[in-house]
């Protein structure tokens, strides 16, 4: 427990930012207030997910009850894109200083980064946002708000600070938190993750960051890139493995450039304790062998879900180790019973639980029948160059059997791209074969995030590659690649038998009156 927060995890340092912080997102005096004598919905959890069902509901006016036994903002506010971003901002800044050569323009002392300054910065933004997710913000918007941990007693009721709510219908999202891998030796030493990484205050001169991932790859890069010497260790899956191989190729390239050493076989690692404090990292295998002692060891392979002490047994909702069990409605086996974010869903992306928890309010109050699988999900990562990427690589489509046609264009070849400096990156866009249906698309470049919106936007409203082709885009644009990929897919519809129809028709035209 921290003394700080009176709370399961620790915020810390405890400075004024981080004072901010938590008198936003657990104010040490909440009053919790009296339960109504029957709520519309009852939310447990105040992560994305929860304060999304919960402002939703509220708004429309339903009775709205919301637990968080933890920080309200959940891992995205506290532990994870809003601090993770803010450090991969100042690693960018820190590249930018160090290639600004490049470009013709010399810096005459070099990159120094001030670690310090830089968590100060991160805590001092997070607690500037931290408002938008604030237990004030959410009772002045109708909503009863809860601190403490909530627990079903029975299919309709959950108790919480010895209050029991009663509830018409009620939403799980308690989403998930870091995983342990099975590492030898990994219960006896201390070591990070996304929930305490944002808590150094020093600099480490060594660390080793485990998994290769998104979280693990763009951790990585930033602490590189502050200086710190980077120990990447990888599984036999490979560097991001969910994404198309040519993509994360770039992403590996632009690690090296930074400085990231790679190192293999994460489940052959016997880790313990060496003298300092510090953590001794050893492998031997045919892929290679080592034995390293780094300061700092950084966890980041995986989420597992928080189903323990709700009580779900009591509520008859099944679930699992993978998480709670839903059906395409977001419904659990208590008809009455909804989840969203972390909880249930393989997209472990706060967009993507934003979005779930849309559906489960159409559910959930209107007796609606939206599917949680009719959602088209972008998602990014966000390392320099970013990968960008929404719905099937190819590997996905040969796996379902489905048969593309595959488009793409290099940013080499893209005029703003050359003019920037920055390259290393392509657009990849499928299309079920024979049609300009799209299917899925990879964005790799340094705004690959903002990049892939607009085919997120044609797959959502059913446009094809030939809308894009025809979209005049502003010139020069990194985004103009979008349209050249589609440029060589109204290409790809010039067959013979239409070129040679062409030709004739042109050479009719010559002959004239």
């Amino acid at each position: 427990m921290s003394e700080k927060s009176g709370h399961s995890t620790t915020i810390e340092p405890w400075d004024v930012h981080n004072k901010t912080l938590v008198s936003h997102v657990r104010p040490s005096q909440w009053p919790n207030p009296r339960p109504q004598p029957r709520y519309n919905l009852v939310v447990i959890g105040a992560g994305t997910a929860g304060l999304v069902c919960a402002a939703g509901a509220a708004g429309l006016g339903a009775k709205v009850a919301l637990i968080e036994r933890d920080f309200l903002g959940g891992d995205c506010l506290n532990f994870g894109c809003v601090p993770s971003k803010a450090l991969l901002r100042a690693g960018r800044a820190a590249a930018a200083v160090r290639d600004a050569g490049e470009f013709g323009v010399h810096v005459p002392d070099g990159t120094r980064v001030d670690f310090g300054q830089v968590m100060e910065r991160m805590r001092r933004l997070r607690a500037s946002i931290a408002p938008n997710d604030s237990a004030q913000r959410f009772r002045d918007l109708g909503v009863d708000v809860f601190l403490g941990a909530g627990r079903f007693v029975d299919a309709h009721t959950v108790e919480v600070g010895g209050e029991r709510l009663n509830f018409v219908k009620a939403v799980i999202a308690t989403g998930a938190r870091a995983a342990a891998p099975p590492m030898e030796g990994l219960e006896q030493v201390r070591y990070l993750t996304n929930e305490t990484v944002f808590s150094l205050t020093e600099l480490p001169r060594r660390l080793a960051v485990v998994g290769t991932g998104p979280i693990g790859c763009e951790m990585a890069q930033a602490f590189a890139r502050f200086g710190s010497e980077v120990l990447l260790i990888e599984s036999s899956r490979g560097l991001l493995p969910k994404e198309d191989r040519d993509a994360a190729e770039f992403v590996r390239q632009a690690l090296l450039k930074d400085g990231v050493k790679f190192l293999c076989c994460g489940k052959e690692v016997k880790v313990s304790a060496a003298e300092g404090g510090r953590i001794r990292l050893v492998a031997g295998s045919k892929a290679g062998s080592y034995d390293e002692v780094v300061d700092e060891l950084l966890i980041a392979v995986g989420r597992k879900p928080n189903v323990e002490g709700l009580g779900l047994e009591e509520a008859g909702v099944t679930y699992s180790a993978k998480g709670v069990q839903v059906d395409d409605n977001l419904r659990t086996t208590n008809p009455d019973v909804f989840a969203a974010g972390d909880i249930c869903s393989p997209f472990q992306f706060t967009h993507a639980a934003d979005f779930m928890a849309r559906t489960v309010l159409r559910n959930a109050l209107f007796k609606g029948r939206a599917k949680a699988s009719a959602l088209t999900i972008p998602w990014c990562t966000y390392t320099e160059p970013e990968i960008a990427h929404v719905g099937l690589t190819e590997k996905d489509a040969v796996e379902k059997g489905i048969a593309v046609d595959t488009f793409t264009r290099e940013l080499r070849e893209v005029d703003r791209a050359i003019l920037e400096g920055h390259t290393d990156g392509l657009v990849r866009v499928h299309v079920r074969k024979g049609t300009d249906t799209i299917v899925g698309a990879t964005v790799v470049a340094g705004n690959a995030g903002d990049m892939i919106s607009e085919i997120s936007l044609a797959m959502t409203s059913g446009l094809g590659l030939g809308k894009i082709a025809s979209t005049i885009h502003p010139y020069p644009t990194q985004g103009e690649a979008i349209r050249q990929v589609a440029d060589a897919y109204n290409r790809s519809r010039l067959t013979p038998l239409v070129k040679t129809l062409f030709k004739y028709w042109l050479s009719w035209q010559r002959r004239g009156k």
